[in-house]
């Protein structure tokens, strides 16, 4: 049984058991309304790691009596799944608990819509990724979303003299807290290092044992801590980080940077961020950010850590110190916005391609001005179709080249309108 770790000696069976999560737990909350009234759909849990995805879907196998099925996406494959579907198939409904859903590729979670749809398998996946970037559509469509929240302070307290009333283990060793704050911080959230720490330092002594501070640092002083209680939510640095170089602070976006790498977060997660903020917040007003960005994905694909981080910081320090401008990224919102509320508009007549002698007849393509053909490659004519004449996307400030043609097309559209 020792053998066994406290986290899993310990594991709540029950929804009375369960601490944490009130937001969907608590009386009349809606995952726990799910839960009681056995009419459960496939659920996909979104949070940190340790605020209880896996034992929630216990939980839920228990709730259900349905054969309870658990997969890694970091070393199962599409055989496993196919495996566990034609199981179902022959033998009955099967809840699959699919941890990491986040690190399957898109065949992978394919491979899951049919069993899904059909109902053969209760799908529950856990990610600590946000499931809109992270999961495809087909399979996000079909699963509910509840997102799970680090363990508060009360939470995690909670968890640790549970554990001592509930545990031989620390019960023959006589554990007792007197002071929390290591334990605590270096938990950061997570209530399953919570429960380590304990047996870490309770392993280390002779009965009774008193965990302090001090007992805490000591038992850990060997052990890398990678991250604090912030830390342990990689979604909300990434937001720092990227909302540090979006503000033009070099000193904030390294320091974050060096936060996820302490962390272990995936290199290659992080040169994906910096590669969209390249594009949507410095734009067109310095464009090699862009290619800087690219770039530094492809070096860090290819040379992984921990050279990496330095490849990372220079891209890093040179996105937030680069001037910045949102046009292009308000000129496609703005742009599909229209295009969803006014549908296929019909291209101009000059602007249409005539391979044909009708299309000819039609007037497709006539009085094209041909921009070459004109002094600085330049000439000014309507592109928009006509409803949307003098509407501006894209508006990248002080250009003059651009206001030239906005004040073109608000004289036409006043000699048009007469507004």
């Amino acid at each position: 049984m020792q053998n066994i770790p406290l986290a899993e000696r310990v594991r709540p069976h029950t929804l009375n058991n369960f601490i944490g999560q009130q937001h969907l737990l608590g009386a009349n909350a809606p995952l726990r309304k799910l839960i009681e009234n056995g009419s459960i759909p496939s659920l996909l849990f979104w949070g940190p790691p340790g605020v209880g995805k896996t034992t929630l879907a216990r939980i839920i196998g228990d709730s259900l009596q349905l054969p309870y099925v658990q997969l890694s996406a970091i070393s199962a494959g599409v055989a496993d799944v196919r495996k566990i579907i034609t199981d179902a198939k022959e033998k009955g409904k099967i809840l699959l608990f699919l941890d990491e859903i986040h690190r399957f590729n898109k065949s992978q979670q394919d491979a899951l819509l049919g069993a899904v749809e059909a109902g053969y398998i209760l799908l529950i996946g856990a990610t600590t990724e946000n499931p809109s970037f992270e999961v495809n559509n087909a399979l996000l469509s079909r699963c509910q979303v509840y997102i799970l929240q680090e363990l508060s302070k009360d939470d995690l307290l909670q968890i640790a003299h549970q554990a001592i009333a509930a545990d031989t283990f620390l019960q023959t060793k006589e554990t007792s807290i007197s002071q929390y704050e290591a334990l605590l911080q270096y938990s950061g959230g997570d209530g399953r290092k919570l429960l380590n720490i304990i047996e870490m330092v309770t392993s280390q002594k002779k009965a009774p044992v008193i965990i302090t501070n001090d007992a805490v640092q000591h038992a850990l002083q060997n052990k890398t801590i990678v991250y604090d209680k912030v830390g342990e939510e990689h979604y909300n640095i990434i937001s720092a980080f990227i909302k540090s170089m979006r503000g033009s602070d070099p000193n904030a976006a390294v320091y974050y940077l060096a936060r996820m790498i302490a962390g272990g977060e995936n290199p290659e997660f992080i040169a994906r961020r910096m590669l969209i903020l390249a594009s949507e917040d410095i734009g067109n007003a310095n464009p090699t950010a862009l290619v800087l960005a690219t770039n530094c994905l492809t070096a860090v694909q290819s040379i992984g850590m921990p050279e990496s981080r330095i490849i990372l910081s220079q891209c890093a320090t040179y996105l937030a110190s680069s001037p910045k401008s949102n046009a292009a990224y308000m000129a496609i919102n703005e742009a599909q916005a229209m295009v969803e509320k006014t549908g296929a508009l019909p291209v101009p007549l000059n602007l249409r391609n005539a391979p044909t002698k009708l299309m000819k007849e039609l007037n497709y393509g006539k009085d094209y001005a041909y921009a070459h053909n004109y002094a600085n490659n330049f000439v000014i004519q309507q592109f928009l179709p006509d409803q949307l004449e003098g509407v501006v996307f894209y508006n990248p400030g002080s250009n003059a080249r651009e206001n030239e043609i906005r004040d073109f097309l608000k004289k036409r559209w006043k000699e048009k309108y007469g507004y």
